[in-house]
């Protein structure tokens, strides 16, 4: 690493020190010296809080509990893909099938089902340029606005540029990927200030606004298969029909571990859970966020499935909540999206607000919208803009309680 911290050293006294040729690109340079050192700089005065969990070791958690997600989407991709192809599905013809024939030159098994290996290669196939568009484009606004501005380049991206390829399907062009990423960054982040200061997750803005733009392709069922010609939709499609059209399609065990059809990372449950874990374990996350979600759709999905009129009226409402968990972007949102400690209630008595209402609302688009059968996006989301109303709330609430205590001494 002394290499490193030379070679470090010897490019900022010549291209980005004051007055030399790229001093505007300083934040570029800072953010390759920080990804590797620790900054030289130390705070000064008594009122500083020392603390050896700082931002970036946050934000390195946060990306090590999306590591199983990430990999079972991987894999499934390349599962679900294979299974089709056995029966009888044309392979990729586009570019991902040209890397994948030459993948299979060194690796025969790349295209059997029961290769794990083969389905893991698959699915990098996809996710792999997914994700490097997704940073090259996303740092690159972020070193611009941090260049104007003249702030360092907040380590906050790497969660988003690893959240987005998780929330979006294995086929989508990259130059849409390039464009929402684009409008998650600067519109959903950097007009309020960078990371800190925006009441939205960008990965989501971003996702809203594929969803929004090109509701067409991010929505049908051809963009959840990485093979042509075929068209395979999602468990929540079939959910609209009720849960006997469901469970003929799917068992829940596949559910649970996520070897269905949906966006990259938020299909296998267990994933998350293993996520939530991590999280929960170290202190990153909130457990209040977490559980009061869980209650409140759970819970309202449970009253649905047992009110006779509701379910006649809607068949989605007849899933359990034990169906509801493990389907769509739930888990993945009450795990990594909702918990978001820049966009989500700060007060604790908030959390518990912000959480059941997400959590509820999710529940209520499920059942009783057939046009948008997830919701989970789109909720959370709505649940960002009002949280800072949650936190006034709780907080004026606190504060008359006790005058009142002082009036009655």
């Amino acid at each position: 690493m002394k290499f490193v911290r030379k070679a470090l050293d010897a490019t900022e006294k010549r291209f980005f020190a004051p007055g030399k040729p790229f001093a505007f690109l300083y934040p570029l340079y800072d953010a390759a010296d920080t990804f590797f050192f620790t900054p030289n700089a130390k705070t000064s005065g008594t009122c500083a809080v020392r603390d050896c969990v700082d931002f970036k070791r946050m934000m390195i958690t946060v990306v090590l509990a999306l590591l199983p997600c990430a990999l079972m989407g991987m894999y499934n991709v390349g599962l679900q893909a294979n299974r089709l192809m056995e029966a009888g599905a044309t392979a990729p013809t586009d570019w991902h099938g040209a890397i994948l024939n030459w993948i299979n030159g060194f690796y025969p098994a790349i295209f059997e089902p029961s290769s794990v290996i083969g389905c893991f290669l698959y699915g990098l196939v996809y996710f792999l340029p997914i994700y490097i568009v997704t940073m090259i484009v996303g740092l690159g606004w972020e070193i611009l606005f941090a260049a104007i501005n003249k702030h360092e380049v907040n380590e906050g991206f790497f969660v988003t540029g690893f959240l987005f390829p998780l929330i979006v399907p294995a086929t989508i062009p990259l130059w849409q990927v390039a464009l929402a990423i684009s409008f998650g960054v600067v519109i959903g982040k950097e007009i309020f200030g960078g990371t800190g200061r925006n009441f939205m997750n960008p990965a989501l803005v971003a996702r809203a606004f594929l969803f929004f733009a090109y509701a067409g392709q991010i929505s049908g069922d051809k963009v959840w298969t990485a093979v042509d010609g075929v068209s395979k939709a999602t468990p929540l499609s079939f959910a609209t029909q009720g849960v006997d059209a469901l469970s003929a399609q799917y068992s829940m065990s596949s559910a649970f571990f996520g070897t269905i059809p949906g966006s990259l990372g938020e299909t296998s449950t267990l994933a998350c859970l293993i996520g939530a874990a991590i999280l929960l374990l170290t202190g990153v996350a909130s457990w209040r966020i977490m559980a009061s979600m869980f209650v409140g759709g759970m819970g309202l999905a449970a009253i649905f499935a047992s009110c006779p009129s509701i379910t006649e009226a809607f068949p989605a409402a007849t899933l359990g909540p034990q169906w509801h968990f493990v389907l769509g972007g739930f888990a993945f949102g009450m795990v990594f999206m909702a918990t978001d400690p820049v966009t989500a209630a700060a007060t604790k008595v908030g959390q518990y607000i912000y959480g059941f209402l997400i959590g509820a609302l999710i529940i209520v688009v499920r059942a009783m919208n057939p046009a948008y059968p997830e919701g989970a996006m789109l909720v959370i989301l709505f649940g960002n803009c009002v949280a800072p109303l949650i936190d006034y709330m709780v907080v004026n609430a606190n504060i008359r309680r006790r005058v009142k205590r002082l009036e009655a001494r």
